[in-house]
């Protein structure tokens, strides 16, 4: 069964002179109030324009980080509305609130050729909160409701639950359309071999997504800090390096499901170590050979070539989380290396968003145009991968 099926996209849906409620993904970085990262506004940009081309007046509405319920500072979607404007050429007026009388003056005084982005939604506790009175408040705002923003249909958050509910018409736009299709091929249809390469820094944050994969993958490989824990269960001593001791019983138990179904697993052999994460010094070391003090920060060249040259046989590659402290250059080559074996390879690659995205486009060059798919959404997508039902995705079926 297709992940799609019951949900109409945007294509289906009679959006033309329409409002249309759009719920993007605008949760960019940003330091000082500049805009360091607009990848995320610029996904959204193909279904804008064919809300814009068939002539619907689209209201816009996006999180944008933790801040408190109330209008707090440093967390204003206005910058995000000068990007917007700058790249679709049209006016993009940011009102005071997402709801009440400036919303609403704003929504309907609008003209042909500008588009509305409702201030930051979790200015409002209703959002959080799935709130119904709050998704109520958002619904008179307009005629018809599109979900383009996977980074958040792992919530059940008013906007991307409750609100969907309350309109007949709804659906999703591309960006949300092309996520569900490509992760949805690691879940239904892998070619095979398929192999998952995970990384990052605890096995805690990743033991659902390793128990479902184990079912499905025939190769995987684990790097970053939580190899680490894999190979202090294997008996290896590594030293200063990062381990969660209360997981080793937990990685013992990983390992042994992955032999009972014929899963090859990918440890690191070799190592670059340093003293403290601030050491400019990388020195190579081989696993089980680390000395006083040595603490593990990213995987050896040994260790790549083998795992580039599994990447290279895969039919299917999907990764999430990096091979170690790929933000300082001296540990940076392992997941860099990761990147560039995974944009080489002919198979169907999947990065599952998060720091695995953020590697990719750190890697440089062309990197990231050769992958098959950059998710948007890292906690999203590993849902997704563990077979979850997720709230945002749901709700769109009819």
């Amino acid at each position: 069964m297709s992940l799609l099926e019951g949900i109409k996209t945007i294509r289906e849906l009679p959006i033309d002179k329409k409002r249309l409620f759009v719920r993007v993904d605008f949760n960019v970085p940003m330091e000082n109030g500049v805009i360091t990262d607009d990848s995320r506004i610029k996904e959204a940009l193909p279904t804008l324009q064919h809300a814009l081309e068939r002539g619907a007046r689209l209201v816009l509405a996006s999180h944008l980080g933790r801040p408190k319920p109330g209008k707090t500072e440093g967390f204003s979607l206005e910058p995000c509305g000068l990007r917007l404007a700058e790249l679709l050429k049209v006016d993009v007026l940011v009102p005071e609130s997402c709801i009440g009388d400036s919303a609403k003056k704003a929504v309907y005084d609008m003209r042909e050729g500008q588009v509305v982005l409702l201030e930051n939604l979790r200015f409002e506790a209703g959002e959080e909160a799935n709130d119904d009175s709050f998704a109520r408040q958002l619904r008179e705002l307009a005629d018809l409701y599109v979900d383009d923003a996977f980074g958040a249909v792992h919530r059940a958050h008013a906007s991307v639950h409750r609100l969907a509910t309350l309109f007949q018409e709804r659906g999703c736009g591309f960006l949300l359309e092309k996520e569900i299709t490509s992760l949805g091929k690691l879940l239904t249809r892998p070619e095979r071999p398929f192999a998952a390469i995970l990384g990052g820094a605890k096995v805690s944050d990743k033991i659902t997504v390793l128990e479902s994969l184990i079912e499905r993958v025939n190769i995987l490989i684990i790097g970053g800090a939580m190899a680490n824990t894999f190979l202090a269960a294997k008996g290896i001593d590594m030293k200063g390096s990062r381990v969660e001791g209360d997981k080793l019983p937990l990685a013992r138990t990983i390992l042994e499901k992955a032999a009972s179904r014929n899963v090859e697993v990918l440890l690191p052999t070799d190592v670059l170590v340093g003293k403290s994460i601030d050491d400019e010094n990388a020195l190579e070391r081989a696993v089980g050979a680390l000395q006083h003090g040595d603490m593990a920060l990213d995987i050896g060249p040994k260790s790549l070539e083998v795992f580039a040259k599994k990447i290279a046989e895969a039919k299917t590659t999907f990764w999430n989380g990096p091979m170690g402290l790929f933000e300082k250059e001296s540990f940076s080559k392992g997941t860099f290396g990761v990147a560039r074996a995974m944009a080489d390879a002919e198979g169907f690659t999947v990065v599952g968003g998060g720091d695995s995205a953020a590697a990719v486009h750190a890697a440089g060059g062309d990197i990231a145009e050769k992958m098959k798919h950059i998710s948007t959404g890292g906690g999203a997508s590993l849902e997704l991968i563990e077979g979850k039902k997720l709230p945002g995705i749901e709700v769109l079926r009819t």
